[in-house]
Order: C-alpha cells, then structure tokens, then sequence
C-alpha cells in the first residue's frame, strides 16, 4: 500500500522537518566561566577560559552571576588593560545577561564593581574572521576604539557546535531536497 501525500501535507511535513533542523544553524551558546559564572570567588581564570573556545559571529555568551554584587561592561581595549569602566560602551545589570557577536574581533567585558576587574574579573572574548563573517571590523565597537591584531586560535575540535554551522547548512539543503523528490 503506497502512502500518499495531499500537497498541503507535503509542505507541512516539509516545514515541520526543516523548523526541527533550524535550530542547528545558530550559533553556540557559552555560559562564561562555565558553571562558577561570572565571579570573583573560586579564582576563575576569564582568560584560560576564552583561550579554549573557538568564538564565531553569531555565537551567544551568557553572563550568569548575582546582580547584587556584579554586573558586566562592554569596554575599550584600553579600558579593559588599566581596568576602567568610567566610560562603557555598555552595560549589563540582570544577572543572566546574553550577549549575540555579531562581528569578529575582540569583545572586552569586565566587571564594573571596584576590585573586581583587577582581581581578574575580565574576559577578552577573541572573535574570528570566518567566510561567514560579513561584519566588517570598523562595525565592531571594540575594533574601532583600539584596533589590535587577531591572536592566533587553534582550529576548532570537532566537537564544537558552531563549527559545524556549514555543514549544518548542508544537511538542511539535502534533506530539503530528498523531501521535495521523494514526495513530489
């Protein structure tokens, strides 16, 4: 007995597979100094932290910390090195902060709360230029304050979600296309 589709089923079955793929085109999601959060009790090394994640355009960076005793400021460069935050470029306040990068470069966040920066509250969020990336770097509100060059980042592990984004892309294509034959 051969099963068959009405066109209207065919393309609610189509978007209700390609609604289900969706999700594995965005970029990741990185909770900053994993399950510590952002803190200064536990001694969380911010920067050995970022030197281990390969960030792209389009990944997330959560903040999660107690909004009585932190918060989180988008900073210069020259701000994050003497670790002022008299002039942010922006300031986070929730305590689950989640900030999109939308362009490559460096992003420096600190804590704006006095102490905290210099007791190593401070992560220096390094994003690089992919063939995805079409921000350019004078869009980039830590570029465009202090320019400084891009630090060499190992190639990403396989297991890490948004390197897979291309090939994301192209699982969707293709099934896309094995839907459409298969049920046209």
């Amino acid at each position: 007995m051969a099963f068959v589709l009405e066109n209207r089923q065919k393309m609610t079955l189509l978007f209700l597979i390609l609604a289900s793929f969706m999700q594995l085109c965005f970029g990741a999601v990185y909770k900053v100094g994993d399950s510590a959060g952002w803190t200064t009790i536990g001694n969380v090394d911010y920067k050995q932290w970022a030197a281990n994640k390969t960030f792209l355009v389009g990944d997330v960076i959560v903040f999660q910390y107690n909004p009585q005793f932190h918060n989180v400021m988008q900073v210069t460069h020259v701000e994050y090195q003497s670790c002022s935050a008299s002039a942010p470029i922006e300031t986070h306040t929730t305590g689950k902060d989640s900030i999109t990068i939308t362009a490559h470069g460096h992003h420096f966040f600190l804590c704006g709360v006095p102490g905290h920066c210099q007791a190593g509250q401070k992560v220096d969020i390094n994003v690089l230029r992919t063939a995805s990336s079409s921000v350019s770097p004078a869009q980039s509100p830590s570029s465009s304050s202090s320019p400084i060059p891009a630090v060499a980042v190992p190639a990403p592990s396989p297991s890490h979600a948004s390197s897979w984004i291309p090939s994301k892309i192209g699982v969707v294509m293709a099934v896309s296309l094995v839907l459409l034959v298969n049920f046209s």
